[in-house]
């Protein structure tokens, strides 16, 4: 029988030896690969009950957990890498009704003192959900912010794509017969590239020839590129901003970085429950380095790197545009704050907005507070 735990399991911070059991049914763990995961049933006390392969199909999904349903109450699953190869397996069982935990590989120490085996990581993952050292909610991947996040990758490869095309056209113009490179000498690029998608050059019988079908292709190819983004931003458009309209309609957030921030929370935000662990997410929440008499925080370079870099983003253009914050970094100078602090303390305040948007409907909330302390 399978059990409908889609609510989040209650977790207890004393859970030890001689403690009550987080759960009381059967919790599974599977080790994720590309075309077959492996899958363990472990009891309350994190006895291995069976472990067994299963395809990468839906079948294969619908066999797993049935398999894990057979040794009693199925209470939760936990998965690694559950948004590359597990993200499938995820859907089904979140659809199932199933509770799905994401679970981190095994740490060094346990593969030092265990080895390392298939069946090894799913018996660790299921023990992790069963001690309670896993409790994160995986992103759902079922609505419009996966849709972003799909059309983000899209956009991220034709830029690079774009990157790339641009720089090999200029340096086919600058290594091209001076007949050909003189008459882009002193074009800027977009005039350049337009220029060079004209080029007819004829059969290829001379070098000259083939240096002007090389640039008319790279050219073109840019040209081609230029459209896919266009297209690709105006989809993102429309998907962004229905999608967070409070958080585009923020002073210095545009399409671009409220995307990064959408698919850093994912479709179901309330996974995150509280601001701090949406900062954290970001990596701009500090980390405590304390010891002894030595009390201090260090800065978090861990986190979706993308989200803080769009934070830093929306803090640099507030700084250089918005009165509010302008106000902010003034006082702050005087109290003797370095300009990198100052924007540690804005990105912290700007994730701690942003969290409250995502997570907010688009109407019934009045506006945030203005930045007051560092904190």
């Amino acid at each position: 029988m399978i059990r409908n735990t889609m609510e989040p399991a209650r977790v207890r911070s004393d859970h030890r030896r001689g403690a009550e059991p987080l759960f009381t049914g059967v919790v599974g763990g599977v080790d994720t690969h590309k075309d077959v995961h492996v899958a363990a049933a472990c009891d309350p006390l994190g006895r291995v009950l069976g472990t067994r392969e299963f395809s990468t199909t839906t079948a294969g999904y619908r066999r797993l957990a049935a398999w894990l349903s057979s040794f009693g109450t199925l209470e939760a699953v936990g998965v690694e890498g559950t948004g590359t190869w597990g993200a499938g397996l995820t859907r089904f069982l979140t659809g199932a009704g199933i509770r799905v935990v994401e679970v981190d590989r095994p740490n060094r120490q346990t593969r030092r003192r265990r080895g390392k085996s298939d069946t090894i990581d799913a018996e660790e993952a299921a023990r992790a959900v069963v001690a309670g050292r896993a409790t994160a909610i995986p992103k759902a991947r079922t609505g419009p912010v996966e849709s972003i996040r799909l059309l983000r990758n899209a956009r991220k490869g034709a830029m690079k794509a774009r990157g790339q095309a641009g720089n090999q056209l200029h340096a086919l113009i600058d290594t091209a017969p001076d007949e050909v490179r003189d008459r882009f000498r002193d074009l800027p690029s977009a005039a350049r590239v337009r220029a060079a998608a004209r080029l007819r050059p004829g059969p290829i019988t001379t070098p000259t020839a083939a240096a002007k079908t090389a640039i008319a292709s790279v050219a073109r190819r840019i040209g081609h590129l230029d459209d896919e983004i266009a297209a690709l931003d105006a989809q993102l458009a429309i998907l962004v901003t229905a999608t967070a309209p409070r958080l585009v309609a923020r002073h210095g957030i545009g399409i671009e970085t409220a995307g990064a921030l959408l698919v850093a929370a994912g479709d179901n935000p309330q996974r995150l429950a509280h601001e701090h662990s949406f900062a954290a997410l970001c990596g701009t929440s500090p980390v405590e380095v304390s010891s002894g008499k030595r009390q201090r925080h260090r800065l978090n370079t861990g986190g979706d790197r993308e989200a803080n870099s769009a934070l830093w983003r929306i803090v640099i253009v507030r700084m250089a545009t918005d009165p509010v914050t302008k106000a902010y970094v003034t006082r702050r100078v005087a109290e003797g704050r370095t300009k990198k602090e100052i924007i540690r303390c804005l990105k912290r305040y700007t994730a701690r907005q942003a969290y409250r948007d995502l997570r907010a409907p688009a109407q019934g909330r009045g506006e945030l507070s203005r930045p007051t302390s560092g904190r």
